[in-house]
């Protein structure tokens, strides 16, 4: 793929990486020729069959860097039918995009590999496994489903990459991990990638993984001198004025395609419908929906047909779209963890992006732990005002009439210019035709201005001894209140797809708790047990039975165990 003169001149290739000819054509075919920095690490140790426990977000190239030693350990021209090569994943949309990666690079082996997911019909998994497959990528889910039902044996099992394990972690799925891994013989290499590693984590890699290879790969930073590949700001929005601000910001950013993160389903619907009424083109996105609204929705984002999409996390975990430029958090995450995720979809492959985050005045302590955990600065900004709307909307103006003087033939317009010019000054036509210019672009006037605030001083530990203090793993181990928690019982668990992220929207959503008064979450299959401050908990027992959870109502109690 390279020649010696080629390698004086670049970097190292994927041929020094000793990957079988057939990877190596697969590459070359699609176009790769330098490993990124995780391939160069992780591919050599895992190639030697290695454990390997990797930090990284996403975007740095972590799905070839685990893909491509699982096909290299393959035995050629394969044709048991138990799978050797197991990928767990927390999404449906990851688990396409994991086994069309396989697909591609094992293609010159015939590599035979099946991607098994909730939401889609069990009887064409369950044909396919009998017929035999080399890699299994699943959901853990679905996988443990298939594993009771006898359907998957994972007996010859050589290797299982647990991907975005975090993810999985925080949608509940511990239990069903450490029974899959049980399944699996004990020689096996076990492989972990995942963008934070909290201590529960860190836990479940020391019980599975020996001696493992530690790799840590952050993204790429610009070189010295130059502008972040993620710029993040933050801006400081009454609840109230959110919406118009939004519309704001969206106005002066105008981004290529942008994903605004929401913390419910039904703020999610409001938003879209409140953006769309503003001349937005907004898609929501959320649990909520079936599969195929959720493929209707990503293939008007995908087309171009829709530049907004309003989505939940757990609806958008996994989506990779080519073209997004800003990702906005329309609440300040009340995990930092959520948050790394969330920016980690822009700026990837070299490219731009900006994170934008709306943050109401008393929430200037998460927004300094989430600076902390991301290890970046984010930038407080004030809203855009009237008069820089204006000013921004004439800069695009201004660009798109430069532009078409460059480029476009003007030559059948001459007469019109020509005939008024007999009758006005040339200046004063070419301001009507640059204000009939600017109308048409929509650049009609905003007198609404929006409330310029600042963050709150938190004074909070001179009024009763309220210190707030550091949550714990995954933002969900500690509470800002050093006084007595109370556990409830809430009568959904993973049966009905709940995870932690979703009780602690309900409750911050239906009362005045915050992400981190919430305590410890346990999500078990038919239950979940949550910790609330004790002062607080008979209004949590209240709100969460008035609302819905998942879109299911719920028995809420205090728990009795």
């Amino acid at each position: 793929m390279s020649t010696d003169q080629d390698d004086t001149q670049h970097g190292p290739t994927f041929d020094d990486l000793g990957l079988r000819p057939e990877l190596l054509q697969a590459l070359g075919a699609l176009g790769y020729e330098e490993p990124t920095p995780i391939q160069l690490e992780a591919i050599p140790p895992l190639v030697d069959g290695r454990d390997l426990l990797g930090q990284a977000a996403t975007g740095t190239g972590k799905t070839a860097a685990f893909s491509l030693p699982v096909l290299q350990r393959l035995p050629a021209h394969r044709t048991e039918r138990t799978p050797a090569a197991l990928v767990l994943v927390p999404t449906r949309e990851l688990a396409v995009q994991v086994s069309e990666a396989l697909h591609r690079y094992g293609k010159e082996m015939g590599s035979r590999v099946l991607p098994v997911y909730g939401g889609a019909p069990i009887v064409r998994q369950l044909k396919s496994l009998q017929a035999g497959v080399d890699v299994v990528v699943a959901t853990p889910g679905r996988a443990l489903d298939l594993v009771n039902r006898g359907a998957l044996d994972l007996g010859s099992v050589a290797t299982v990459v647990l991907d975005e394990a975090d993810e999985m972690l925080d949608m509940g799925f511990a239990e069903d991990l450490e029974a899959i891994l049980d399944e699996t013989p004990e020689e096996r290499q076990t492989v972990l990638f995942s963008a934070t590693m909290p201590r529960r984590l860190d836990a479940l890699a020391r019980r599975h993984l020996r001696d493992p290879a530690r790799i840590t790969i952050a993204r790429e930073q610009a070189a010295a001198g130059e502008a972040p590949r993620v710029r993040q700001t933050a801006y400081v929005v009454p609840r109230a004025a959110k919406p118009a601000a939004l519309g704001r910001i969206l106005d002066v950013e105008s981004p290529t395609a942008a994903i605004v993160f929401c913390r419910t389903r039904e703020e999610v619907d409001t938003l879209a419908d409140t953006l769309n009424a503003r001349g937005y083109r907004a898609e929501p996105l959320h649990g909520g929906m079936s599969q195929e609204q959720r493929d209707k929705v990503m293939g008007r984002v995908r087309s171009g047909t829709a530049d907004l999409l309003v989505a939940t996390d757990v609806a958008a975990r996994g989506l990779d779209i080519e073209q997004l430029t800003h990702v906005v958090n329309y609440d300040v995450p009340s995990a930092p963890e959520s948050y790394v995720h969330r920016i980690g979809r822009v700026g990837r492959a070299g490219r731009e992006g900006v994170a934008i985050t709306l943050a109401e005045p008393r929430e200037h302590r998460q927004l300094k732990t989430i600076e902390k955990v991301a290890g970046a600065k984010i930038t407080v900004e004030k809203v855009p005002t009237v008069a820089d709307l204006r000013a921004r909307r004439l800069d695009l103006t201004r660009a798109a009439l430069r532009e078409s003087l460059l480029e476009d033939d003007l030559d059948r317009f001459r007469v019109v210019v020509e005939t008024l010019a007999d009758e006005f000054d040339l200046v004063e036509v070419a301001l009507a035709a640059v204000k009939l210019a600017h109308e048409a672009g929509g650049g009609t006037d905003d007198d609404e201005e929006i409330p310029q605030v600042s963050f709150r001083p938190d004074n909070r530990g001179d009024k009763g001894g309220r210190r707030p203090e550091r949550g714990g793993e995954g933002g969900r181990g500690g509470r800002s209140s050093g006084g007595p928690a109370t556990r409830l019982w809430v009568g959904l668990g993973r049966e009905a797809g709940i995870r932690p992220g979703d009780l602690v929207g309900a409750i911050t959503g239906e009362t005045e708790l915050k992400g981190r008064d919430i305590g410890s979450i346990e999500i078990h299959q038919r239950f979940a047990l949550v910790e609330v401050p004790e002062p607080a908990a008979d209004d949590v027992v209240r709100a969460l039975k008035a609302t819905m959870i998942k879109g299911r109502k719920a028995t809420v109690r205090r728990d009795r165990g």
